[in-house]
Parts: structure tokens; C-alpha cells; sequence
């Protein structure tokens, strides 16, 4: 009965009403309105006990539910019976599925790095490429003594892109054809006098900087500079001149064809130290952005709003002399052991992300993912033998925090340029007042 008269109310363009409380279509619902409530409930029938909807009347009296037509208001059977209006249905459930999740028309789900939608039944993905690739993290464990390293699902990088992780987890643009060209500089040494391992933190305790996390900005270029400067500072000082300079400085400062988050050159990083110099961290605090440049460009570290140190009576800013290139292997080894660690620039494959441990070398698994340049510090060396025989690697610094690889480093593959490590190592030497170089009985190499 109430099908037929609904399908009578479209033909003759009459409204479609809520017909009985027996009717439970959810299309109804843009018809709720305060219609009895505010003219009452009336107990005989009257045209004037009625109020219009939709280019008719609808009535709140008691025979509007007549059995030859219902044409009671919509909230009369809430407000003058007391029934209430039954919400609507819930969408039915669709086909589409997530893991063990049933999803309704247009739910959205996150699948790590990518958003999806539920579509007609079907469960439709974005197809970007996640840092956190788990056939890349269950290969590598499947066979950690064939790769020479272990994988893992970090946190902090689940949830993001590649091409996110590439921009603002690196930050270090390719070196300038002309810089490339640079000869690296000559040591006369014995290769062989060279010890097998070699570890800067133990060599130089308490003087070395610590690990830090670049969070998601492209600044690798201006924590390596900073920290292999501070290192420096504090080793040929023998620790008179123990600082850890701000990178922060340079990203904000440095502004002369760098790129701040998104990336800097490291030789310009070095010529900006050596003409202008930085101030200390606690002057001018790592916040992980482009912040702006507070202090002036010139000047002693009061001139920037900087104190000075207390165990020393430096008053100007920290500079560095002109950065200079390292060779080979062997260079790169005997240069640490005389002055502390050194900046290299290393090509980032997909698979470093996920690295927790072991001595790295880059996969075959993702080598059509994107790629880019990655600022670290060497800080030692050492060997390991395996089944396959004795393998040199690189202690290296990263700047993605101490919860990332082995606290914070990364052992890589030494002696093969393995991620073009050797390519372009470079350091610097600072500028140490000659008192305190001479009351050291410090040695320039």
C-alpha cells in the first residue's frame, strides 16, 4: 500500500511524506524539521492545524494517518506519539577490503605512504614509492650474511615517500663541476705505518660531536660542515677549544646560491665559514627550518649576541682556513689520525634508509628508485673478518638521530668507493690563536 502510494505521489508531483512509522528510508531525512512542534498537536481535524513542505500541507492532527492517505508531518510522530524517527541506515558494506578491514563506499585507509579510497567495490591506492619498502627489509634479513647487513622498519620514516626522504632527509647537492677538479692535497706518509682500526670517539673522547638528527630538512650540507669544524676545533685545541659550532648559522646565513632545507653546496659552506665563521649552537640553535638570520654577518661573537667561551679568550667567531681534498683511502685514513674526522659526500640508494646494522653495501633491490647526495663524517675505519674473507669498512657519522643504524653510525664498505664515498672527502683547518697552538706544542700538518 505505501509503495503505491509513494509511486502515486512522483507521478502526480505531489511531495513524497513520511508515510507511517513503519517507514524506515533514510532519503527522508532532509524532511526533520520542527513543523508540530511549533504549532502544536491537534485533536480534530483542521486545515489550519497543518503547515507547508515542499509545495503542499503537512498536518499534525490525529487523522492525518487516515487509512486513505498519510499526510502527517514529519515530526509528528516523534512529537505528538512519542515514536521516534528511526535514523538512517548505515551504507551497506562494500566488497572493498583492507588487511582484515571491511570498508564502506569512500572510506579512506593510509597503506604507509600511500592514501586509499574505497571505489565501487574496489580498493584504490596512490602508487608512491615509500621509504619503508618491507620486500626490501625481509630480502636484505633473509640473507643479512650474503648483504653484509640487516634491515629494518624505523618510525620515524614510516608514512613518508622516497621523494620526501630524498629531499629533506639528504640535502647535499652535487659538487660543482670546477670543485671536482680540486687536487687533493699531498701528505708524505707510510701507508703501511697506518693502524687497522681506528676510532676518533676513542681517540679523542669527550672532543668529538655527537649525533644529531636533521629531522625533515635537507640539511645535511650544514651539520656535517659544522661538526667536522667542531671537531677540529676541540682535537687541535686538545680540548682548550672544545665547541660545538651551529649549523643552524649556516642554514639561515648562508644564502649565496645554497638552498637552506633544500640543500647546499659543501664548498660553499666552507668558504662562508672561513670569511664570516659561526657562532656556537647554544647562540643559534638547530630548529630543523629555514629560520631567519639573526645576527649580523660580521662581527665578534657579542657583536652577534653570542657569550664568549670561559676557557678561552676568544672573541671573534669561529673560522676555518680553506677546505681542501683528500685523495684516496690512505690519505683519508692518515688525515683523521692527524686532525680529526673529515666531510665526505656519499650517493643515498633506497636501501640505506632501512639499514639497523653490519657493514653496508648498496643493493640491486630498488636501483630504479630516485637517488641523491648525502652529507656524513668519517670518523674511523676498522676490518672484519667474515666467510668471505676480511672486509674494510668506513665509520661514518649520520645526522638522522641515535635510534637510526648502530647509534646513530653506519659501517660502509672502505677501499672500493663504495656510494662514491671517496670521491669527494674534504676538511679544513681551524683557526687557533698561536698562544694556544704553541702552549700545546701542536704540530700543522
Amino acid at each position: 500500500m505505501i509503495s503505491k502510494l509513494l509511486l502515486g505521489c512522483v507521478l502526480t508531483s505531489m511531495p513524497i511524506l513520511i508515510l507511517g512509522n513503519s517507514l524506515r528510508d533514510d532519503d527522508f531525512a532532509d524532511l526533520r524539521g520542527p513543523y508540530c512542534e511549533n504549532i502544536g498537536c491537534c485533536s480534530s481535524r483542521r486545515d489550519s492545524c497543518s503547515v507547508p513542505i515542499i509545495g503542499t500541507l503537512c498536518y499534525c492532527d490525529e487523522f492525518c494517518n487516515s487509512t486513505r492517505v498519510n499526510d502527517c508531518c514529519p515530526d509528528y510522530w516523534s512529537h505528538c506519539r512519542g515514536i521516534p524517527f528511526p535514523e538512517p541506515a548505515p551504507p551497506p558494506l562494500t566488497s572493498c577490503k583492507y588487511k582484515d578491514r571491511a570498508l564502506r563506499q569512500n572510506d579512506t585507509v593510509q597503506d604507509n605512504c600511500n592514501k586509499c579510497v574505497c571505489e565501487r567495490g574496489d580498493l584504490m591506492c596512490e602508487q608512491n614509492v615509500c621509504i619503508i619498502d618491507s620486500n626490501i627489509i625481509e630480502t636484505i634479513n633473509r640473507d643479512p650474511e650474503n648483504f653484509g647487513w640487516t634491515a629494518t622498519n624505523y618510525s620515524q620514516f614510516w608514512g613518508h615517500t622516497l621523494d620526501e626522504g630524498v629531499q629533506y632527509r639528504l640535502g647535499t647537492l652535487p659538487p660543482q663541476r670546477f670543485v671536482m677538479t680540486m687536487n687533493p692535497v699531498q701528505r708524505i706518509y707510510d701507508p703501511n705505518s697506518l693502524p687497522r682500526e681506528f676510532d676518533s670517539n676513542l681517540v679523542w673522547p669527550g672532543l668529538i660531536t655527537g649525533i644529531q638528527d636533521q629531522g625533515w630538512c635537507g640539511s645535511s650540507w650544514a651539520i656535517s660542515t659544522a661538526a667536522v669544524a667542531s671537531d677540529r676545533y676541540g682535537i687541535v685545541s686538545k680540548g682548550k677549544e672544545a665547541v660545538q659550532l651551529s649549523a643552524q648559522n649556516l642554514i639561515s646565513c648562508d644564502t649565496q646560491g645554497q638552498q637552506s632545507c633544500s640543500g647546499g653546496h659543501l664548498d660553499r659552506a666552507w668558504s662562508f665559514t672561513k670569511a664570516y665563521g659561526l657562532v656556537d649552537e647554544d647562540c643559534f640553535p638547530y630548529v630543523a627550518r629555514n629560520e631567519r638570520c639573526t645576527i649580523k654577518r660580521r662581527g665578534t661573537l657579542e657583536a652577534a649576541g653570542c657569550r664568549p667561551p670561559v676557557y678561552s679568550d676568544r672573541r671573534g667567531r669561529y673560522t676555518v682556513g680553506p677546505a681542501y681534498r683528500l685523495g684516496n683511502e690512505t690519505d683519508i685514513m692518515y688525515e683523521i689520525t692527524k686532525s680529526g674526522p673529515v666531510q665526505a659526500t656519499i650517493k643515498v640508494y633506497h636501501d640505506l634508509f632501512v639499514y639497523t646494522g653490519g657493514i653496508y653495501k648498496h643493493t640491486d633491490l630498488a636501483l630504479n628508485h630516485k637517488q641523491g647526495y648525502h652529507s656524513v663524517r668519517i670518523v674511523g675505519w676498522g676490518e672484519e673478518n667474515t666467510y668471505r674473507g676480511t672486509i674494510k669498512y668506513w665509520k661514518v657519522a649520520n645526522s638522522w638521530g641515535t635510534n637510526w643504524g648502530e647509534n646513530g653510525y653506519f659501517r660502509i664498505l672502505r677501499g672500493e668507493n663504495e656510494c662514491e664515498i671517496e670521491s669527494f672527502v674534504i676538511a679544513s683547518w681551524p683557526h687557533i690563536s698561536r698562544r694556544i697552538l704553541l702552549s700545546n706544542e701542536v704540530n700543522i700538518i
